[in-house]
């Protein structure tokens, strides 16, 4: 159960420290990882010729409608198109360009997507890479911080709908669900999800927020 306790404990230093240690790596995103298309399949695996990409899991202090002090992070809506992907909730993020810098990749598409200019966060650590098998792209997850509620300014082709996410929600043990659901190319599978604001968060991006939610488990919560 959240508590105010709970959210008192979490704070940017705490996170910070928290990444800099051992990460929960594949255990913490197999929590949230999707039904293995076939016993053979190993999704571990990363490929030399994949495709490499960046996300960031962007955090920022809001006050609540029921004037709560909380920690936000954003989630956007991808519009809808033919491909894997369409429709989909991610982190802000996308392809590394030649020559830039992992790091850089995040914070360039995330000004891209969302307006948030770089020299107004500051990155605090970064999460174990993710290899998505439909896409062939290796996904390196960063975490940055905010000091204020960042003007989002969202790219109309890329951006659907922003979601701004209390981390109180992610604690909150009822938004992870699971479900069958059928796919053309794959049959039918156990999908893990979380269940926010209406919509369901699953796939690469509910792996990623995953080993976040076991980061701060394991690392913060546990010990306070």
């Amino acid at each position: 159960m959240v508590t105010k306790k709970n959210l008192a404990v979490i704070t940017v230093n705490n996170i910070h420290q928290a990444l800099k240690g051992p990460l929960p790596g594949v255990p913490g995103q197999l929590r949230m990882a999707p039904e293995p298309i076939g016993e053979s399949a190993n999704r571990w695996d990363k490929p030399d010729d994949c495709r490499e990409a960046s996300v960031l899991l962007l955090f920022y202090p809001m006050i609540d409608q029921n004037k709560r002090s909380d920690f936000y992070f954003v989630l956007t809506r991808r519009p809808e198109y033919p491909g894997v992907h369409g429709g989909q909730i991610s982190l802000p993020g996308g392809r590394r360009e030649k020559g830039e810098a992992l790091v850089d990749t995040a914070l360039r598409e995330t000004n891209e997507e969302i307006g948030v200019v770089p020299e107004s966060l500051k990155v605090i650590g970064q999460l174990s890479s993710l290899y998505i098998p439909p896409s062939n792209f290796c996904i390196y997850p960063f975490v940055a911080f905010c000091s204020t509620r960042p003007s989002f300014i969202p790219d109309a082709v890329e951006v659907a709908e922003i979601i701004e996410t209390p981390l109180s929600l992610l604690l909150d043990p009822a938004i992870q669900k699971s479900e069958m659901w059928h796919f053309e190319t794959y049959g039918t599978r156990q999908i893990p999800f979380f269940e926010i604001l209406g919509h369901k968060v699953w796939g690469a991006t509910a792996m990623i927020l995953s080993e976040f939610l076991t980061l701060l488990e394991e690392k913060i919560l546990s010990t306070n």
